[in-house]
Formats: C-alpha cells, structure tokens, sequence
C-alpha cells in the first residue's frame, strides 16, 4: 500500500507501527557532504518525544536515533540514509479491551474498512508515534537548508479558547521553549497551561493551532498549477495527525477584508524588493515572493478521553468504550516540532525542484 513517502527530490518513507519493536525511516536524494549536527537531530527529538511534561502523554519514550546507511564521518554520502528509532515502553495490554470495538474520531472504523485488518495496539500506524520519524528527517532538511540562512520558528498560537494576545515580531527558540505549552506570550501561556491540566483532570482533551514562520526564502519556489507552495505545505501539514485546519498569511480572516486593505503593495528599498504587509503569507500565485511564509495548523482535540463513549462493535454491536492508556490532553505542543519539520521538508524540495544553486554555499 502506497502513501508512506513524501518529497519527489528530497524523498523521505517512514515505516513502522506504535506498539512495533522499531519506528523508522529512509531518505532518498539528500545532498552529500552535509556534516550532519547528531545532538541537533536528538533537541528536536527531544522537543517530541512523549513523557517530556505533566501535561504530556507519560509514555516514556527515550526516542535515541540510530542511523544505519548513508552516513560516513558524520557527513552524508548522498546514498539512501536510513535509520531506526526503538520502541521502549509499549503496553500492548492496555488496548486489548478495544480491540473489536470502534473508538469514536479514531482512524479504527476506517482503517478496517479499507484494510480488512488493523493493529489496534495504540492505532498501529496510525498512531502519532510515527511523527517522530519525520522529525528527524526534518531536522536533517533544516541542517541543509541553514546553509542558506532559511529559519524556521513554530509555536502554539491558541489552545482551546484561549489565543495569545502579545507573540513578539519574531519569537526565538529560547522563547518558544520557555514554557511546556511552547507559547512565547508567557500571560497566554500560563493561561493555556492551565485549561490543558483541568481538562486532564476530568478525562478530557482540548485542540489548537500552531503557527509556523519561515524566514529567508528566495522568492521563486513553487510550481503552477498543482504544485503550488502553498498547495504542497497545506498536504504536509494536514498529513500530520489530528491535524483539521490549514491557513496561509490572512488565511479565512481575509475574506473579512477588501481587496484594497489585503493587496500586499510593492516596495523598493535599495534594490530589495518586499511588500508592505505580508497578508499573502509570503506566497502569491503559488511561488514564493521572497517574504517569509507563515502560516497556520489547526489541530482537533485527542481522539482518546479518559470518559465512557459509545459505539460499536464490528459486528454492528451497541458498546461502551471505556478510556485506558497513556494520552496527551492536548496534542499541540508536541505538534510544534512536527510542524516545523514538515515544512522544511517541503522548503528543501521546492528548492531542489527549483534547480536552485544553493549548495555553493557548502
């Protein structure tokens, strides 16, 4: 079955189950001679991994790469660079209570429909536990791509009902990392913190959206018609799991606006060519124009509560689905980094598509 690889340059297929002995993945068509930064790749890791806070699932997850081809004297080689990740602390135990039974908003009905068979052991594959393979391949792309000074900064913008109000011009890092929510408005993070640990105390699970800025993008990536930019984050984003929203620059707001308030008029400085505003998101008629992309991921609350809900069985029986097992109560500070590497997956292959000469640098 099809549907496990991204990029058409920079190729990445992941494999693996949640409750399998190993996670992995295999990246085609990376650039060779990339001195690759093994305590980078771990951070974002890290940034991912479950077990990380008290608002996080307490699956205890060391998530330690091992990288088996492609690399020779911490440099790439331009061959297929595989690795594994180890699953340490599955409890299998904790599904076999669900495992004839549909778990409502989970991918169990329609996995079964269109397999005939599922791994009902934390989701198998559908579970997020297989995000953490596209982590470390993107972290590999943003290694590449800080060649060329192209940054990436990605944080929680909102969790349920509650919005950040005071996001700094252009939040760093450190700021981002300052609290467990990953919000670098800390009156708005503290608030966030506080909405995730009462719903976790009543057996519940909260959403929200994580934004992603990308700065130093040449102007020039994207392809008309179906390879639009924005058409290729939009696919990466909502690949990532619970993910239900995508917008870009104004996105749905925009529709609130006239043409005359959102046009983003030309300026030139010295030269440099930008806009006054950046309503368009950095991308205009699917190429980027030079300013940095941002955009916006929305993401449902978890699917699994620690609550009673009905269903059925795969027999058409009526049940009662009794929550068990470890869970985020809400999935969007771990989704941060997850973002982050999506999209510089996509920025890596648009560049490598664009036949862009970016590797002088190297």
């Amino acid at each position: 079955m099809s549907g496990n690889t991204f990029g058409k340059i920079f190729c990445f297929t992941g494999f693996g189950e949640s409750h399998g002995d190993f996670i992995g993945g295999v990246i085609d068509g990376c650039p060779s001679g990339i001195e690759l930064d093994f305590n980078a790749i771990q951070f974002e890791l890290n940034r991912r991994k479950p077990g990380q806070s008290e608002i996080t699932t307490q699956r205890k997850e060391p998530d330690e790469v091992k990288f088996i081809s492609g690399i020779f004297e911490s440099k790439t080689t331009g061959m297929p660079l595989a690795f594994l990740i180890a699953n340490a602390d599955a409890r299998s135990k904790d599904y076999s209570h669900i495992k004839d039974m549909f778990r409502p908003s989970h991918a169990d009905f329609t996995w079964h429909q269109k397999f005939g068979h599922r791994d009902y052991r934390g989701g198998g594959r559908s579970s997020a536990r297989e995000t953490a393979t596209r982590v470390v391949a993107g972290a590999i792309a943003k290694q590449v791509l800080q060649k060329v000074n192209i940054s990436f900064v990605s944080f929680t913008n909102s969790i349920g009902n509650i919005t950040a109000k005071n996001i700094p011009v252009n939040p760093d890092l450190d700021q981002v990392e300052s609290n467990l929510v990953r919000c670098p408005d800390k009156e708005s993070a503290k608030a966030m913190e506080e909405l995730v640990k009462k719903v976790k105390k009543e057996g519940d699970t909260v959403g929200g959206v994580v934004e992603c800025r990308i700065n130093n993008v040449p102007a020039g990536l994207g392809a008309p018609v179906f390879d639009k930019l924005e058409a290729d984050l939009a696919k990466a984003m909502l690949s990532i799991n619970a993910s239900k929203g995508f917008e870009i620059g104004s996105g749905f707001k925009g529709t609130e606006m006239k043409g005359s308030e959102h046009n983003d008029s030309w300026q030139n400085a010295d030269g440099k060519f930008s806009t006054k505003t950046n309503f368009s998101g950095g991308i205009q008629g699917g190429v980027s124009n030079g300013m940095p992309i941002v955009f916006k991921v929305a993401f449902k609350p978890v699917a699994t509560i620690i609550k009673d809900q009905d269903s059925i069985d795969s027999d058409g029986n009526k049940v009662i689905i009794k929550g068990k097992g470890r869970h985020d109560p809400c999935v969007v500070p771990r989704a941060v980094p997850i973002v982050e590497a999506m999209a510089a997956m996509v920025i890596l292959d648009h560049i490598m598509l664009n036949n862009t000469v970016i590797f002088d640098a190297l």
